[in-house]
C-alpha cells in the first residue's frame, strides 16, 4: 500500500517506541522483583536449576530482578544497549526453561519467547539515533 512506503525514514523512530514500551514493562515486572527481597530473589533465582545452575539462588534472583529494572530503564535511554539486549536475552531463555520445566506448553511460555526473540533481533539492529547509544 502507498501509505506505507515512506515509513521506512522512521525507522529510528519505530526503534525508540520498542525501547520505551519494552524498557517500561521490564521495569514494571522486575522492580516488584527487587524490592521483593531475599525471598522474592530465592524464588526467582532458583529458575536457574533448569538452566543446570543449581548453586545461590539468591545471587541470580537479585540479578535477574537488577536486569529487569535497570535493563528496562537502559533499554529506554539506549545506553550499553546491545548489552543490556544481551542479558536481557539470557533472563528470557532462562525464563522459558523455567516455565517449560514446570510443565508449561508453549502458550505459556510464548512471551519470554517472544521477548527473546525481539532481544536477539535487537542486538543485531541497535538502539537507532535517539539514544545516549547513537551511531
Amino acid at each position: 500500500m502507498a501509505i506505507f512506503n515512506n515509513l521506512g525514514k522512521y525507522r529510528d523512530f519505530g526503534l525508540l517506541i520498542i525501547r520505551l514500551g519494552l524498557g517500561a514493562m521490564f521495569i514494571y515486572h522486575g522492580l516488584p522483583k527487587l524490592t521483593g527481597g531475599i525471598k522474592t530473589w530465592e524464588e526467582v533465582g532458583s529458575a536457574t536449576k533448569y538452566a543446570g545452575i543449581h548453586f545461590w539462588p539468591v545471587f541470580w534472583g537479585l540479578l535477574s530482578a537488577c536486569v529487569e529494572t535497570f535493563g528496562g530503564f537502559l533499554l529506554i535511554i539506549g545506553l550499553g544497549f546491545r548489552a543490556v539486549c544481551l542479558l536481557l536475552l539470557i533472563n528470557m531463555i532462562v525464563a522459558a526453561l523455567f516455565l517449560f520445566g514446570q510443565g508449561a506448553d508453549i502458550g505459556k511460555a510464548a512471551e519470554a519467547i517472544e521477548d527473546g526473540v525481539v532481544f536477539a533481533g535487537l542486538l543485531f539492529v541497535g538502539p537507532g539515533k535517539y539514544s545516549v547509544d547513537k551511531r
